[in-house]
């Protein structure tokens, strides 16, 4: 074995045979011993007396219980059995064995049932391998003695070597009839001139085949009966190879192998394995599989955008069947994340970070590791034939761990998700995708991540990080790559701006270019919100503020420059003239004046998206895509699109990337709003510019950010305020509702346009309120589809924006002097202080004996917070 070295003589182990010690020259402490059997039989015969020796000299084994076969030994004397249920997956059960073996310390003996039961719950007999290799080393550094059996004929040539160089002692056993030969393979550190040749197993006695022509005849016998070239194939690929033979779509075979598949490749989630079952046919299976690299799971992202199209295509043929794009994607399956941490030897640092006390502390230097960790050798020849796919369009490589996008965890924005503009030589270009896949695998160790699990109280599940490797929907304009629009759509609209919407209609971020501007907040810029039942009404009273809060810089791919750029909208229209903006825009008629004048560049484009809203067809898509897929899903849901406009008979098309369910909170019976509060008793009041659906809440606890104090503070202590915030809400009661208020955009990443907090900083608010100082330009942000919009609402934290200078808003801070008592920073904090300067900054007041109540009714689109 070569990850181990022995530097002291070890007492030799008995194997409870004396003729089989001899051919061994007995076992050694920190043996493994695995024996490849055509007949579990055969391997419980030498296990009985093993056992027996080793309880006669006092040993403790521990039986690891977690085969289908019959149990190899009955309770008694010495003997512990553990069972251990592999269905939760490789992580879940290989965890749990380093735990006992741990728990049990040096010197045990352990007896496993057959490896190759554990094909049944995960389908891949890679991870068989990769099991081994994990816990054959540790067994061997706490001094024990461990046997396994394999079925050698249910597993790849692959996985037999794995185990076989990482064992300490392998021993075949095989059968012709009645007559049964053992031949040691590895015997590691010992070896004698008839060791590794076949024995005869008679009554008792090994006994050497020293004959050649005896042996040849005798393994020529084993073969043909064994069919020993079977075990060319991996379990995975005999399933799907099994699927591809399937003849009959709707017979019983078909179902029941559809059935297996959704198990080990889709979800756990019975909710998303209901619809994969209705949705799903075998032949889409198989086509996945034939674009998977690895095995196990393609995750929750892969998941979702696959069921919509199928959804989609099910329920409505004529109209997708031409009006969706073709998805074109590649899936890194979890397997592959597994087999990555056990190659770089990461395992043990794993087992620290799942701990309560590692799960933070121990995540830095596993994010580093994962940064700088190779690749299988069996994955790399997958990733090259992954990028001669592609060709030279740009990719897209995407997180999709096996919880995101699923029922109530998105895990929105917490995972990474790379642009590669896929250039150069091959080898370049492989490096690229080796360090973005990495750059993904290593977001899972990210704070954010870390605590939305831990928030959700996820952080004991297994949690693998399959990856979405897609093309970049778009086409070139010279050195700039770009789709023509792209836009996230929710089909329910919580956040209505006029009482005559409909929130069931569903809504639009819509944006030119890169769907990256739909998604994110956007410093000082903004997608075009689009509600589907008024789509041309805006939030906005005029023109001017159309065009203020419209969208100015694009995303785009510069493909012979830094990859993924923003780029103003004045100059992507100069240097890519073929970009449809005729379809996308309107001239402004003034600014094109103005611009002639000063003999700059004109027309000037305003992307206000009006005529392609006024076609009518991409809204009539929009909206039938969104209300298709609620009604499948029984849900609302999320979902990621682009488009592409074209002069074709299919003028616009959709090619949707990802769908998920949409966390909504506010379900319950409208609330009970007074008709006229006394301003006097009033903090607060909004018609409109709220989320969260029906909100009746008690707040104990304000921080409050003041504008005035913030905006005049340099960079860095506009951070300082950020991490002071952070604080304050984490050593909030968990029994305290906290309002969280401050100027303009919280969780923005320009600390002039408000506070820059993480989510995992506030994530334990209940409400969160951005008020607009006009003076110093922080305007809350109407962020649909943003990460940060999705965190507030699957957290459950409603959100306000207020405009103190309109008139459907009302902030009233002298409430807080007559109703909220003062509690001074150091009192709450007492050390690491920060400077009176930042302090001054944030106020924290809290509601004693009588709490703030907010109160919203999403029918009437009115919100009031005060004493009623």
């Amino acid at each position: 074995m070569a990850d181990v070295t022995d530097t002291q003589a070890t007492p030799v182990i008995s194997t409870g045979l004396p003729g089989l010690d001899q051919v061994l020259d007995g076992l050694r402490i920190g043996d493994n011993v695995v024996w490849r059997v055509t007949d579990l039989d055969d391997y419980r015969r030498f296990v009985t007396p093993f056992v027996a020796s080793a309880t006669a000299a006092g040993r403790q084994i521990i039986y690891l219980r977690f085969g289908q076969h019959e149990p190899l030994l009955a309770p008694a004397p010495g003997i512990r059995i553990i069972e251990v249920d592999a269905r939760d997956g490789f992580e879940s059960f290989t965890a749990r064995i380093w735990e006992l073996v741990e728990t049990w310390g040096r010197g045990a003996f352990y007896v496993c049932d057959c490896l190759s039961d554990l094909l049944n719950a995960w389908a891949t007999d890679t991870m068989v391998g990769y099991f081994f290799r994990v816990i054959c080393p540790f067994l061997f550094e706490l001094d024990t003695v461990a046997w396994f059996a394999l079925l050698p004929q249910r597993h790849s040539r692959q996985t037999l070597d794995r185990i076989r160089a990482t064992t300490q002692v392998m021993i075949d056993v095989h059968r012709a009839d009645d007559d049964m030969q053992l031949q040691p393979v590895k015997v590691w550190q010992r070896q004698s001139p008839t060791m590794f040749l076949p024995h005869r197993y008679r009554d008792g006695e090994f006994i050497p085949v020293t004959d050649s022509s005896n042996a040849t005849r005798l393994q020529a016998a084993i073969e043909q009966q064994a069919h020993a070239s079977q075990q060319l194939l991996d379990g995975w690929d005999r399933l799907f190879l099994e699927a591809e033979e399937c003849e009959a779509p709707d017979s019983d075979r078909a179902r029941a192998l559809v059935q297996r598949i959704l198990q080990v490749l889709v979800s756990r989630d019975p909710r998303i394995l209901a619809l994969a079952e209705d949705y799903l046919s075998l032949d889409d299976l198989t086509g996945i599989h034939n674009r998977t690299i690895g095995s196990g799971y393609i995750g929750g992202k892969a998941v979702g955008m696959l069921l919509a199209r199928a959804i989609l295509t099910r329920e409505d043929p004529d109209t997708w069947g031409s009006a969706l794009d073709p998805h074109d994607s590649m899936f890194l399956a979890s397997d592959v994340w597994y087999a990555f941490l056990v190659h770089n030897g990461l395992w043990p640092a794993i087992m620290k970070h799942r701990t309560r006390e590692g799960f933070f502390d121990e995540a830095p230097a596993l994010r580093e590791a994962i940064l700088q960790g190779e690749f299988p050798p069996e994955v790399r020849p997958e990733l090259i034939r992954t990028l001669d796919h592609f060709g030279q369009y740009p990719i897209l490589v995407r997180s999709s761990s096996l919880l995101e996008d699923g029922f109530g965890n998105a895990f929105a924005g917490k995972y990474e998700s790379v642009f590669l503009i896929n250039q150069g030589d091959p080898e370049q270009r492989l490096a690229a995708l080796e360090n973005a896949i990495r750059q993904v695998y290593a977001s899972t160790m990210s704070e954010d991540a870390l605590s939305y699990r831990r928030g959700r109280d996820l952080e004991d599940l297994e949690e693998p990080m399959a990856l979405l490797i897609q093309r970049v929907n778009g086409r070139f304009h010279d050195h700039w790559y770009l789709p023509d629009a792209a836009a996230v759509g929710v089909s329910r609209n919580t956040f209505v701006w006029a009482p005559d919407m409909d929130p069931k209609a569903g809504m639009l971020r819509l944006v030119m270019g890169l769907g990256t501007r739909a998604v994110d907040r956007i410093q000082g810029d903004h997608a075009w919100v689009i509600a589907l039942d008024q789509p041309l009404k805006q939030p906005f009273r005029n023109l001017e503020e159309n065009y203020r809060f419209s969208q100015h810089l694009v995303d785009t791919l510069d493909v012979t420059g830094p990859g993924l750029t923003t780029t103003d909208l004045t100059t992507l229209v100069r240097e890519a003239p073929s970009l449809p903006l005729e379809r996308l825009g309107e001239t402004d008629r003034a600014a094109s004046q103005r611009a002639r004048e000063l003999g700059l560049d004109a027309p000037v484009w305003r992307l206000t998206f009006r005529p392609l809203i006024r076609q009518g067809e991409f809204i009539e898509l929009a909206g039938r895509m969104l209300k298709t897929l609620e009604r499948a899903y029984q849900h609302p849901v999320d979902v990621e699109f682009t488009v592409h406009l074209d002069n074709s008979e299919v003028p616009v098309r959709l090619n949707l990337v990802q769908c998920r369910p949409l966390a909504t909170i506010g379900d319950s019976q409208p609330a009970s709003l007074p008709e006229r509060p006394d301003p006097r008793r009033l903090l607060m009041a909004s018609e409109g510019r709220f989320m969260g659906g029906n909100i009746n809440l008690a707040i104990h606890r304000i921080i409050l950010v003041r504008a005035a104090e913030y905006s005049a503070l340099d960079l860095n202590g506009k951070h300082q305020v950020a991490k002071l915030v952070g604080r304050l809400a984490r050593q909030t009661p968990e029994h305290f509702n906290l309002m969280l208020a401050g100027p303009g955009r919280w969780g923005t990443s320009s600390p002039e346009l408000g506070v820059p907090v993480g989510f995992a900083d506030i994530s334990r608010v209940s409400l969160l309120v951005e008020i607009a100082d006009m003076g110093n330009g922080m305007v809350p942000d109407l962020s649909f589809g943003s990460h940060f919009f999705q965190d507030l609402v699957e957290s459950g934290i409603a959100y306000v924006a207020i405009f103190p200078d309109q008139q459907d808003s009302t902030w009233n801070p002298d409430w807080l002097k007559h109703h909220a008592q003062q509690r001074h920073i150091d009192s709450l904090l007492q050390q690491d202080l920060p400077p009176a300067a930042i302090q001054d900054c944030v106020t924290v007041l809290e509601c004693e004996g009588s709490p703030l109540r907010v109160l919203a009714d999403v029918t009437r689109q009115r919100l009031v917070a005060g004493h009623f």
